[in-house]
């Protein structure tokens, strides 16, 4: 029998390989899960990559290319050279290992398979060795290595029961200050009150690269938290691989599915965007696309008994109506409002090995034409469609609530229709006229619960059904969605609502507000953001009276003046714009829903962006928020007449009441039409039971650790 090392450690003891040679050579090129000993052919194993704690499940997997015109036909796994299991056939009803076509990259490498072995665990602490034996189909074999970590928890002080999680998306330090200055303010250098995130004990400081970036997405953002491991850009629950099916990589377990596996606690996902989202879906979906709406959707049902699923909550409905559903909206005009797909990897279908290895659904490739809602409803769930019916579900024992088509409205927007507020179709006029339908009204949802409403009746649902303690995740997903559009009203209104629901969870631990009378302190709270978005920053505070700014924009924005030929011109900014002493202390008058009485005080605080794409600005918030791609019916009235970013609508009509083009031109630091996510660490507070656990300076996959030692072996922090 011919043996042959892995090709990587040749080319990193220096010798050369020419095309042919790598176009033929027998090799392992992938091997999972991640290693630096792998990555670097054997000469460093740090920093430890794949850590797992006791007893956690993750899969074992390795691409392998055969020589010309070869086959592979097995594939073994050792783990500290014990043989696991060996791959040599297609997956088989009942069978963990598999070896399949590597799709993704056979047209370059014919015959490379991807074999695995799926729902592995160790009870072992330490490093261990993971070693794949390849052989081909002359009976050469070829052999890589790498490592992972099995991490142990010893059984100290009392356990955390309930864990919530409450994940500001793109919130870093300065949207989280400027969220304070507006709900709170500051006199004489010091704020007049903190925020609930604020008031949490402890603090850490976050490093939240992915697996293949220093500038995370959301998707590995949140599931790093939650797994304990790197996820790569877009990926949810696995690690990447090379065969072209989105739900079939390699998987390694969420806190959910192991605690609900090993003590039977229950989960719960609420947040403002569509549920399918990066965030709530990455703590409980297994994907490599992010976008893959149907199957991520249906695989939150299908697999709510390994999650334990009982609570879920957002937008979204798009995904759960069977297509087509025909949607009329408040201008007369009709669409499908239903994005259920038929298209290729579209939805799942769960290989055999995936199968055996953790238990799941088969599932559908092709089922359009489902209604998600009514199988929910038929597996016990209730279905609240508003916050009226939501007000009206009392507490059931599994709760669905989808309030909205995709994402939920901005809570600026939200609270302009509880208000009765209609937005502005002149809005640098000194003498305004008014829409005739509310934002809500136009998106068809005008009865949607704010985030803090949601989290109310989550965790009290979860309460109620939970004797062993549940996991819930939070999210405040549009601070990083109008980030992203550099909206700086809209973020920071969306960091107070988030507050607002760090406030009932802070409540529920220590029995106040909404949970008097019945602490919870065997709970552990945290909050923190996925990444931070925009590179936002509080640059101070405008000079002018609203009023004032209103009559500028109307004589110095390029949109209405002379220096509009000179795109950039920096007279409206050189006349606002108030740094250091000229900033103050911008002050908001607060209304009793917890928000501004206008969103344009005098001296408002202003934000400026590092990580900006070409943008307008003229300091005034935005009557109108910038068209969501995600909105089914955004093609047709009345969606399609709102303004599409910050910079190509530059014309005022009838069906662009609003002109986003409005102001001075700010050239951008990135390409396109949206700001981006930025690299740098973001603030982490906890708070309750285990909160000692956290603090430093700590990798987001360090979190999980923390929390999950808290959990499983307790704590006296």
């Amino acid at each position: 029998m011919k043996k042959r090392n892995n090709m990587l450690a040749l080319a990193v003891a220096g010798i050369l390989l020419t095309g042919a040679d790598v176009a033929s050579a027998l090799s392992i090129s992938r091997l999972t899960p991640p290693s630096q000993l792998f990555a670097t052919g054997g000469v460093t194993a740090t920093p430890m990559i794949s850590r797992f704690i006791q007893g956690q499940k993750f899969d074992l997997q390795a691409t392998v290319k055969p020589d010309a015109l070869k086959t592979i036909t097995s594939v073994q796994f050792l783990v500290d050279g014990v043989a696991v299991g060996t791959a040599n056939a297609a997956p088989a009803v009942g069978v963990k290992t598999s070896l399949v076509a590597a799709t993704a990259i056979t047209g370059t490498t014919p015959n490379s398979v991807s074999a695995s072995y799926r729902g592995y665990s160790n009870l072992v602490a330490g490093v261990h060795t993971l070693t794949a034996i390849a052989t081909q189909s002359d009976a050469t074999t070829v052999t890589a290595t790498g490592n992972f970590e099995v991490v142990g928890i010893t059984q100290a002080g009392r356990k955390v029961k309930n864990v919530i999680i409450l994940l500001g998306d793109g919130m870093g330090a300065s949207h989280r200050t400027a969220g304070r200055i507006v709900a709170k303010g500051y006199s004489q250098g010091k704020a007049n009150g903190k925020l609930a995130m604020d008031s949490l004990t402890n603090t850490a400081m976050i490093m939240t690269a992915s697996l293949d970036t220093i500038v995370t997405d959301s998707a590995p953002g949140m599931a790093n938290y939650v797994t304990g491991n790197k996820a790569a850009s877009g990926q949810e629950g696995v690690w990447p691989d090379d065969t072209t099916d989105p739900f079939d990589g390699p998987r390694m377990e969420y806190m959910s599915e192991f605690l609900a596996r090993t003590q039977g606690k229950k989960l719960g996902i609420v947040t403002t965007a569509d549920v399918f989202d990066a965030t709530p879906a990455a703590n409980a979906i297994h994907t490599s696309d992010r976008g893959k709406g149907t199957g991520i959707v249906d695989q939150f049902l299908d697999d709510s008994s390994k999650t334990g699923l009982t609570v879920l909550m957002g937008g979204g409905r798009k995904w759960f109506l069977p297509s087509p559903s025909t949607i009329t909206t408040n201008a007369s005009t009709t669409f499908n409002g239903s994005a259920r797909s038929t298209s290729a990897g579209a939805d799942y279908a769960a290989a055999a090995d995936l199968q055996a290895g953790w238990g799941i659904a088969a599932g559908n490739a092709t089922d359009n034409t489902r209604n998600l809602i009514s199988d929910f409803q038929t597996a016990g769930w209730t279905y609240a469609s508003d916050k009226t019916s939501l007000d009206a579900a009392g507490t059931p024992t599994k709760l669905l609530g989808l309030f909205s088509l995709s994402n939920m409205n901005i809570a600026k927007d939200k609270i302009d229709g509880r208000r009765g507020v209609y937005p502005l179709t002149s809005p640098s006029s000194a003498t305004p006229s008014y829409a005739t339908t509310k934002i809500v009204e136009d998106y068809g949802f005008p009865d949607q619960p704010m985030l803090d409403e949601m989290a109310t009746k989550a965790i009290k649902v979860l309460d109620a059904n939970s004797p062993n303690g549940f996991v819930l995740m939070v999210e405040g997903a549009s601070i990083d969605k109008q980030a992203h559009e550099m909206d700086s009203t809209r973020f920071m209104m969306d960091v107070v609502e988030f507050d607002k629901a760090v406030q009932k969870a802070k409540d529920y631990v220590d029995g106040t507000g909404d949970f008097a009378g019945t602490p919870h302190p065997d709970t552990l709270i945290y909050v923190t953001a996925d990444h931070e978005c925009a590179g936002a920053t509080i640059i101070g505070a405008s000079t002018k009276t609203d009023a004032a700014l209103i009559t500028e924009v109307a004589t110095n924005g390029a949109a209405t003046s002379a220096v509009a030929a000179t795109l950039g011109q920096p007279v409206l900014r050189n006349n606002v714009v108030g740094n250091y002493q000229a900033a103050g202390f911008p002050k908001y008058t607060i209304a009793a829903d917890g928000f501004p009485t206008v969103w344009d005080p005098d001296y408002k605080v202003l934000i400026g962006y590092g990580s900006n794409a070409d943008r307008y600005e003229n300091y005034r918030t935005r009557p109108y928020p910038s068209n969501d791609s995600q909105q089914p019916g955004n093609s047709v009235a009345p969606l399609s007449t709102y303004p599409r970013n910050n910079v190509g609508d530059t014309s005022v009509s009838s069906s662009r009441p609003y002109n986003q083009a409005d102001g001075f031109f700010i050239t951008g630091q990135v390409p396109g039409t949206q700001a981006v996510h930025s690299g740098g660490d973001i603030p982490l507070t906890a708070y309750g039971r285990g909160a000692g656990e956290i603090g430093g300076t700590i990798d987001n996959t360090d979190v999980f650790f923390a929390v999950m030692k808290a959990v499983v072996g307790g704590t006296t922090k």
